[in-house]
């Protein structure tokens, strides 16, 4: 098992690809349990996507009102806010435990509040985990096709994880099976050379008005 640890700060930093500029990425928690396999797994992530010079921030569902979830209230604040986020995010990785061959009830209320459009432009990395490997399938046959829905830009290779391949360090640290964090590193990398071609490259905005001047000219 390979080690490493989890906390739950502000993820930014800074990386000489991105050259000063930043891409958002939103980490999409759909598990109700607070320290659950996925939870953690989705926190690790996200730190190592702020190691690429990510800005991460983090949605739990649960903290969400559960009567506007439930009612589809969008104006209600909390809702309002994360799904602005949303909205306003370059990428989205979405972690859910897998339930009776299902994504979660709770991913699924939230994801029901999106336009049918909700994702589009986005990149997505979706992320499970269940207790065997017969559960891999609902990734594949239930959450990437909802989704593809929403006009996902472009959804990446789903990351699965069984119970035993999360383990906890006695530190209560992460600790992954070496074949999920190679999995994971290849996850992560991907993500985030794709935020790297789709990023604003330096001075892009002044040539563009450079340019519309010309032809206004």
């Amino acid at each position: 098992m390979i080690s490493f640890h989890a906390s739950r700060v502000a993820l930014v930093c800074t990386h000489p690809y991105m050259n000063g500029h930043t891409m958002s990425v939103i980490l999409l928690g759909g598990s109700p349990a607070p320290h659950s396999s996925s939870s953690r797994l989705l926190q690790h992530i996200g730190e190592r996507l702020a190691l690429h010079g990510q800005r991460v921030s983090r949605i739990e569902v649960r903290d969400l009102s559960a009567t506007a979830l439930l009612s589809l209230d969008t104006d209600e604040p909390s809702v309002a806010r994360a799904l602005a986020a949303v909205r306003q995010a370059d990428a989205i990785v979405v972690a859910t435990p897998v339930y009776k061959a299902a994504y979660s009830g709770l991913l699924k209320a939230f994801l029901d509040l999106l336009p049918q459009d909700g994702l589009a432009g986005k990149l997505v990395l979706p992320l499970a985990t269940g207790g065997s490997q017969s559960h891999m399938l609902a990734l594949d046959y239930a959450l990437r096709p909802v989704l593809a829905s929403m006009s996902a830009r472009f959804i990446l290779p789903s990351i699965y994880a069984t119970s035993d391949q999360l383990g906890r360090g006695l530190d209560g640290s992460l600790t992954l099976a070496a074949p999920i964090a190679v999995r994971v590193a290849q996850g992560v990398e991907q993500l985030a050379s794709e935020l790297r071609l789709v990023a604003p490259r330096p001075g892009s905005d002044a040539v563009a008005a450079k340019d519309l001047h010309a032809v206004a000219a």
